[in-house]
C-alpha cells in the first residue's frame, strides 16, 4: 500500500478509535454521575450547570479526553507506514482542537479547562507513542 495512503488511514483509524474511547467514557460518566434534572443532550442547560458542578463530575470527561487521545495516538502510530510520531501527534492536535472547542461551547471551571488543555492531549499523544513502540 502507498505509504501516504497508509498514513492517512492511520490518522483516520486513530481519530475513530480514540473517539470511540472518548464517547464510551463520557457516556459511562453520565451514567455513574448523573446530573439531576439535566438532560446531557440539552447543550444550553448543560452549559449553565457545568460551572456549578463538583470535581467528581469532571473525572470522566478528563479521562475520556486523555485516554481517547492516548489510544488514538497509539493506533495511528502502529498503523502509520512512516513518520509514526508525526501521525500520532496529529491525533493529539486534532483532539486538542476538539477540546478547545468543547471548553468554549461548554465552559466548565477554569481549573478543568487548564488541566484538560495542558495534560489531556499533546502529552497523552506522546505517551501513546511510547506505549505503541513497546507493543
Amino acid at each position: 500500500m502507498n505509504p501516504i495512503v497508509k498514513n492517512i488511514l492511520a490518522v483516520i483509524a486513530g481519530w475513530f478509535g480514540g473517539s470511540i474511547i472518548n464517547m464510551g467514557l463520557i457516556i459511562t460518566g453520565h451514567s455513574i454521575f448523573p446530573i439531576d434534572g439535566i438532560d446531557p443532550n440539552d447543550r444550553k442547560a448543560f452549559a449553565e450547570v457545568l460551572p456549578t458542578l463538583d470535581f467528581e463530575y469532571f473525572v470522566f470527561p478528563f479521562l475520556a479526553h486523555a485516554l481517547g487521545t492516548l489510544v488514538g495516538a497509539a493506533i495511528a502510530y502502529k498503523v502509520a507506514a512512516s513518520h509514526k510520531m508525526k501521525m500520532a501527534l496529529i491525533i493529539g492536535v486534532l483532539f486538542l482542537i476538539g477540546g478547545i472547542v468543547v471548553n468554549y461551547i461548554l465552559p466548565g471551571p477554569t481549573w478543568f479547562a487548564v488541566a484538560d488543555i495542558l495534560v489531556a492531549y499533546i502529552p497523552m499523544a506522546w505517551i501513546g507513542t511510547k506505549i505503541a513502540k513497546r507493543l
